[in-house]
């Protein structure tokens, strides 16, 4: 069977609380900066490891949703994914959810009817969604717009 890999890398210097690095792809596509107290506190451009999973649920429901919509003989001009991570900082911190919000525009040949039925059997279908579902909340929340 094929098998593939991606990778990324964080260079780390300081205390957790005090310090910083940068997370960087491995294939250029993207070098950002990460702190814990931009995680935990307001962002002010700095992304977190939350924000990253919600970057991969994202893109990857994403995907599989216009696989699923394709297979049942439909498409979708333009699909709009946001991915919400909500975590709580207890005691350390604990993901809780990740939270799709799906707007289809230009849904052609499915019932609209539908939609919200396929939306959810997507996150079936999403490695990520499948990935994080053992461990956490995913939830679906779907609408069309002609």
């Amino acid at each position: 069977m094929p098998m593939f890999s991606r990778n990324a890398t964080v260079n780390w210097s300081g205390t957790v609380k005090e310090g910083s690095g940068t997370a960087k792809a491995a294939t250029g596509a993207f070098s950002v900066p990460v702190s814990f107290g931009r995680r935990v506190g307001e962002p002010e451009g700095v992304t977190s490891p939350e924000e990253l999973i919600a970057a991969a649920h994202a893109s990857c429901y994403a995907m599989a949703l216009n696989a699923h919509i394709g297979r049942k003989g439909g498409a979708i001009e333009t699909t709009r994914v946001t991915a919400t991570v909500e975590a709580e900082f207890e005691n350390g911190i604990t993901i809780k959810a990740s939270r799709l919000e799906v707007v289809a525009e230009g849904l052609s040949g499915v019932d609209v009817g539908d939609f919200p039925d396929l939306a959810a059997e997507a996150s079936d279908n999403c490695p990520v969604s499948k990935a994080l579902k053992g461990s956490l909340i995913v939830e679906v929340t779907s609408a069309t717009v002609k």
